[in-house]
């Protein structure tokens, strides 16, 4: 296992393209939470001694042979079994000191980095899951596991078999220290309705990202110049309601919004102004357009959580629909911060 800040893009192989990004973050100077990667070696070493390889690896078979009707099964199948699994020795020691790195019981999101998930010629982002506000070394484990298995959800299994010839499927895992959002969302930096790279397009709610994820609310989403950092057009929305940490520490819990906020914007333009600007950063840093998620904590302080190359984008066209974003949120879709 490595911190995210000794990764970079060549451990992507290893680590997965979430954990490889952070590093890459990390490495050019942009705020990221901190946290540690478990490399695909830890999946693969609990796979080999809990002797699921062979039951996993028969299921796999079926459904890339087409058999549609077994994804529901295997699915189930398979999360049952590594659910009751015990992480081998070694990788649970591994967890526990890297953990312990962060903080006593520090509150962390244990994220998928599946290897391939965020590479510029496929997506599984959506695909795998994300566990917010874990604490406690024994659910750090618990939900180092519950990512593993979600390797293995219909909608992954399904996507695995659309591909094809999709790789042997392996997963990484992300642990980052937790932001508590006060404002959270996505960025492009592009406009991936219009193609126009001038652009910068982002969603944004309040708390956490769950409620757009669950489609609880509509984010606000603004279109800003990367050039000039003018607002070209923003739609704001009604948010009822948002997740924020649980006081009892279970978690994130749902709240209602206070009536005052619902249907105020929650980006002002100096906020606006420093997404553009993180923007144009990690765009130049990768070299080509991605798809950032991003938090504000409630100090006031912008952290990156997540970049990833944007992998399908329209071309250029003289005037983007009038409901781009909500396009933009269907295609795209928002993860958790």
């Amino acid at each position: 296992m490595s911190s995210l800040a000794e990764l970079r893009g060549a451990d992507a192989d290893r680590y997965g393209g979430k954990s490889a990004a952070l590093g890459e973050l990390l490495a050019a100077g942009i705020e990221v939470p901190p946290g540690f990667g478990l490399p695909a070696d830890a999946f693969r070493l609990f796979l080999a001694e809990t002797g699921l390889g062979r039951a996993v690896d028969s299921a796999l078979a079926r459904v890339v042979a087409g058999d549609v009707d077994s994804v529901g099964a295997a699915s189930h199948a398979i999360g049952e079994e590594m659910r009751s699994a015990p992480l081998p020795e070694s990788v649970r020691a591994e967890i526990a000191a890297e953990y312990a790195r962060l903080g006593e019981d520090a509150p962390v999101a244990v994220r998928s980095s599946a290897l391939g998930e965020d590479s510029s010629e496929a997506t599984f982002a959506g695909q795998q899951d994300t566990y917010l506000w874990v604490r406690g070394v024994d659910h750090v484990c618990d939900a180092v596991r519950d990512c593993w298995v979600s390797l293995y959800s219909p909608p992954a299994l399904s996507y695995r078999a659309r591909l094809g010839d999709a790789p042997e499927p392996a997963m990484g895992v992300t642990v980052q220290l937790m932001v508590d959002a006060a404002v959270s969302g996505v960025l492009f930096t592009c406009n991936p309705v219009s193609g126009d790279p001038s652009m910068v397009a982002i969603n944004a709610s309040w708390g956490l990202g769950l409620a757009v994820v669950g489609g609880e609310v509509t984010p606000d989403d603004f279109l800003v110049s990367k050039v000039t950092r003018e607002v070209v057009r923003e739609h704001v929305h009604a948010k009822d309601v948002q997740y924020v940490p649980d006081p009892a520490g279970r978690g994130a819990i749902r709240v209602d919004v206070e009536p005052g906020r619902r249907e105020v914007r929650c980006l002002e333009a100096e906020a606006l102004r420093a997404l553009v600007d993180v923007a144009r950063r990690v765009e130049r840093h990768f070299g080509s357009h991605q798809d950032v998620e991003w938090a504000f904590g409630r100090d006031g302080a912008l952290y990156v959580l997540q970049s990833r190359p944007v992998t399908a984008m329209a071309k250029p066209q003289t005037a983007p629909p009038a409901d781009a974003m909500s396009l933009v949120m269907q295609t795209f879709g928002a993860k958790t911060p």
